[in-house]
């Protein structure tokens, strides 16, 4: 019997006219998952412990964290990314942003977890890494001034 295969990959690649025709909503449901293991995967490479790893992700995978993250790599973006983030943050979910998050950020924040998603399903891994890593500098960079 062979082993599953749990690599990080969709289950079925899409060209990026498939993924720019799925609903924002669903790219942003699995771009959610892979801006948090983006967060985890960092905070568990910088050798922190637990409480600290969990500390990390609260603090990065919420609204306001993802709407400045999304503003901080936004310079980097092609015109097809900031089409989907867009696309992302003018969708409307069913239900209202949470009571602590502002409507606006959750916009933004939906803007990103779509660009996430559809960089995901197009498996354009490498564009999800560079992007994240601009982010990490960039995040940096604001925090030491």
């Amino acid at each position: 019997m062979t082993a599953p295969d749990f690599g990080l990959r969709p289950p079925k690649r899409l060209t990026e006219e498939e993924a720019g025709r799925c609903n924002a909503l669903q790219l942003a449901y699995l771009g959610d998952t892979v801006w948090d293991m983006l967060v985890r995967s960092s905070a568990f490479a910088q050798g922190l412990n637990l409480k600290h790893m969990h500390q990390q992700a609260v603090q990065r995978v919420n609204a306001s964290a993802q709407a400045e993250a999304i503003a901080l790599i936004r310079p980097l973006l092609t015109e097809a990314e900031n089409s989907i983030v867009l696309k992302g943050r003018n969708a409307h979910a069913k239900h209202s942003a949470p009571h602590h998050q502002s409507p606006i950020a959750y916009a933004e924040a939906t803007g990103l977890e779509s660009l996430m998603g559809y960089l995901y399903l197009t498996g354009q891994t490498a564009r999800i890494e560079a992007l994240f890593r601009a982010y990490q500098e960039a995040s940096a960079c604001q925090k030491s001034v």
